[in-house]
């Protein structure tokens, strides 16, 4: 609770508006499409706060985060979360505003994206697909769609507003005056509508267009190639398949048709293969790449050893420690699983997985063990571990017993070998243990733990370059 008691508190006030009217059909959009990729928690608070405005109004009533949490009966952390995961997806927007002591935040409600523009977003529905797979997904499509009118089939006889009606001629002058003025509304005041939804856009700092277009100068392109459309393409399927700008050159090349233009659809196409052949057939999951910024305990580099480490922890994707670990190596497609898995199923962090990785790797000969990572794991979800600190306080206090776990795991293999205690630590780590590590000898198979260290201090000063 102490990390998010700046951003929210029990006693804050919160009232609900809605940009604009939601419709019944809209709520089953979100639970049909939406709700598989943010979870119940989220479902259950959009839905609790559209409930909370009343009907054909734009407000609800103002209320207190104690109500919030009594009736949905979730900790105000969860409903932190979720009204995080809300707003990155598109569905809320959030305005507070300081009076004295006191807060108060509004919650506005934003329409979900049309069954048209979500199964033709590029990255929703990618993600939809990897969640349900190929036969729920095409279902859940089966139940947005219909028959469409071959309206070339007939002829159009509607007849227009000037066929039918007619305009008097008495007092006209009087009566369009006084209604042009009486539809006027003030500026406190909005009419009911249907606002259009916002379409997810991807923040352009992630990928170097320039870079991009760099390689492709030397090429006959045509500049009408690259429209807007096709550039907010690209942008979108860097981010959904961690295409750097040397490969999406290669991509949106073979994309080019014989008229030297380009296609979305191919474009999306080629991306989607290009994926697949890297990663073995597998689409991408909607995950959170780097440790969340609520949950980080400082936003820039401390001064300690330390600090630097847990900075590090906190701003790199679990697969990109695996990365810098190997030495710039791919890590195996089973490993990956593991995390992912390990990500999904106990609801942990990538920064508190970052430090399980570490933790585990250095335990067991800088082997992933994916039974002992998930038995670790599961006491971190029960601990509640959020921040990385946690994980590494939580793994100095109950390194003896993890050791035991590890110990007994070889004994259930099967092992007649009597099981050596190698105190194989995270730098973190060892600060407590050392006065009893010095009196116990350890025999390193493979790499010294010495050697191990400067690994871990290579892979900072590389994140620090």
């Amino acid at each position: 609770m102490k990390q998010i008691w700046n951003e929210i508190q029990p006693v804050d006030h919160y009232q609900v508006s809605s940009n604009g009217m939601l419709h019944e059909y809209d709520g089953k959009v979100i639970s049909l499409l939406y709700q598989p990729l943010i979870g119940v928690n989220c479902y259950s608070l959009y839905m609790t706060l559209w409930n909370e405005i009343e009907m054909n109004r734009l407000w609800s009533e103002e209320w207190t985060h104690y109500h919030l949490m009594n009736f949905l009966s979730l900790n105000l952390r969860d409903i932190y979360d979720a009204r995080l995961k809300l707003e990155g997806i598109g569905l809320l927007k959030t305005y507070v505003k300081k009076i004295n002591e006191d807060r108060i935040f509004v919650y506005e409600l934003q329409p979900p994206l049309t069954p048209e523009q979500f199964f033709t977003d590029g990255i929703l529905n990618v993600f939809l697909y990897k969640q349900l797979g190929r036969q729920h997904f095409l279902r859940l499509k089966k139940m947005f769609t219909d028959t469409a009118l071959k309206k070339e089939e007939f002829e159009n006889i509607t007849r227009s507003f000037q066929d039918v009606f007619m305009s008097g001629t008495e007092n006209h002058l009087f009566y369009d005056l006084e209604a042009q003025e009486d539809s006027k509304i003030n500026e406190s005041l909005q009419f009911h509508t249907r606002k259009n939804p916002h379409e997810i856009k991807i923040e352009e700092a992630d990928f170097d267009f320039d870079l991009f277009l760099s390689g492709l100068k030397g090429l006959i392109i045509p500049q009408k190639v690259m429209t807007s459309q096709v550039r907010d393409a690209i942008y979108k399927l860097a981010f959904l398949y961690h295409i750097n700008a040397i490969d999406m050159q290669n991509i949106f090349l073979s994309a080019l048709n014989a008229e030297q233009d380009i296609e979305i659809d191919d474009l999306r196409k080629a991306a989607r293969d290009w994926y697949q052949l890297e990663h073995a057939n597998n689409l991408p999951k909607l995950v959170d790449r780097t440790q969340p910024l609520k949950d980080r305990t400082s936003n820039e580099m401390g001064d300690s050893r330390e600090d630097k480490l847990v900075h590090y922890l906190e701003t790199t994707s679990p697969r990109q420690l695996l990365i810098d670990i190997s030495d710039g190596a791919e890590p195996s497609k089973g490993d990956l699983q593991a995390i992912e898995d390990i990500m999904f199923q106990q609801h942990l962090s990538p920064g508190v997985v970052n430090v399980l990785i570490q933790y585990v790797l250095l335990k067991t000969d800088m082997k992933l063990t994916k039974n002992y990572m998930e038995k670790i794991a599961s006491h971190w979800t029960r601990k509640k571990v959020k921040t990385v600190k946690e994980a590494m306080e939580l793994a100095k206090n109950e390194h003896r017993q993890y050791q035991q776990w590890a110990d007994t795991k070889n004994v259930q293999k099967g092992t007649r070998k009597k099981p050596i205690r190698t105190e194989k630590l995270p730098e973190w780590f060892v600060e407590k243990d050392e006065n009893e590590t010095k009196s116990k000898s350890t025999n390193e198979t493979a790499e010294s733990l010495e050697e191990k260290r400067r690994r871990l201090e290579s892979i900072q000063q590389k994140y620090k370059k």
